[in-house]
């Protein structure tokens, strides 16, 4: 068994319709586009080629768990709900442009949305989920969709909320959060929009 300090592989899942239009997709449980499975098939083949996971956790949203099934995960992965994207609330299904003619200069990361999340709600879930893994050892693998992940890598280095907007990361990509020196007191982002796939 590995014995070393757990490093968390965040991994976005593939493209749907809403990723390629730029809609806000929360709770929506929107299926892959053909794009999106072709790229968890590949991003699953340079996985297993490199590393070997303890144990692998993925939203309960079918665009997060399709990916983890067509990567090759599927039957190992255990579903969290703390990995659910962001609730948009009355802003579900808008483009960044919309809700920003109605509501100029507003900011997801500092703002929230009205009938959804704020961001203290995203982070408290984000540091529920950090809990969990810093429990934990050797490599995990963890499924989810951007704002969420975003959301992750700012409170595993201690940052606020407001910080995940600094974190953006591509469809098909992978994130890698770790510690330097192998001291919990260090964490840090190893690599970041790791193995992501050209789009076409």
């Amino acid at each position: 068994m590995p014995t070393h300090l757990p490093r968390l592989f965040l991994t976005r899942h593939g493209d749907t319709p809403w990723t390629d239009s730029r809609q806000h997709t929360g709770r929506t449980d929107l299926a892959l586009n053909e794009r999106g499975e072709r790229s968890a098939r590949l991003i699953g083949e340079r996985l297993r080629k490199n590393y070997s996971f303890a144990q692998v956790f993925t939203s309960p949203l079918q665009r997060a768990a399709k990916t983890c099934q067509l990567a090759g995960y599927g039957e190992k992965a255990e579903v969290d709900a703390n990995l659910v994207e962001w609730d948009y609330g009355s802003y579900e299904g808008k483009r960044g442009k919309e809700i920003r003619t109605d509501r100029p200069g507003w900011r997801l990361y500092r703002d929230g949305c009205p009938g959804g999340e704020s961001p203290e709600d995203v982070a408290a879930r984000a540091d529920r989920f950090i809990a969990r893994i810093r429990e934990l050892t050797g490599d995990i693998l963890a499924f989810s969709s951007g704002h969420i992940i975003r959301m992750i890598a700012a409170r595993w280095l201690g940052l606020p909320a407001l910080a995940g907007r600094f974190f953006y990361c591509r469809p098909a990509s992978v994130g890698v959060l770790c510690y330097e020196h192998d001291n919990r007191d260090e964490p840090i982002i190893f690599k970041w929009n790791y193995m992501r796939l050209p789009r076409e």
